[in-house]
């Protein structure tokens, strides 16, 4: 079971590091020349693309999480942590209630984001269901 943590930790670790890399950019540079809207919506193919590489990339790491059921918990214990982070992020840094935050997301580019999030749960099973596929393959099974 620690290996599945550290797998998800590292997971987590990973796609947030990277989206606050890329919200370094857009904030600043993108969002006052072409809106919230457009800027996160121009983040999400590298994020989509991010989530992917780092699957693969946790479960290469971590074999030890190579089953349905631990790559699952591996990707919603991701998950968990990203909301937990997002949601103190927005009550404890920038000062505002739940529903403020949630209120204030814009509805499209907060859509995309909410299917993001739940991409992002699966793809280490998503991937693992691909690699298993593979292997078969290359069996002659």
């Amino acid at each position: 079971m620690l290996k599945t943590i550290q797998a998800g930790l590292a997971y987590f670790a990973i796609v947030l590091g990277t989206g606050f890399l890329l919200g370094v950019v857009r904030v600043p540079f993108l969002v006052p020349r072409i809106g919230e809207r457009w800027a996160e919506l121009a983040e999400m193919p590298i994020m989509a693309a991010v989530i992917y590489f780092a699957a693969g990339f946790i479960l290469r790491r971590f074999p030890e999480v190579g089953s349905p059921g631990k790559s699952l918990i591996v990707g919603f214990l991701a998950l968990a942590l990203s909301v937990a982070a997002e949601v103190a992020l927005a009550t404890v840094l920038q000062d505002r209630t739940l529903a403020e935050f949630i209120a204030s997301r814009d509805k499209v580019s907060g859509s995309v984001y909410l299917a993001l999030l739940l991409v992002f749960a699966v793809m280490p099973r998503l991937h693992f269901s691909r690699r298993a596929r593979n292997a078969s393959r290359h069996s002659g099974a």
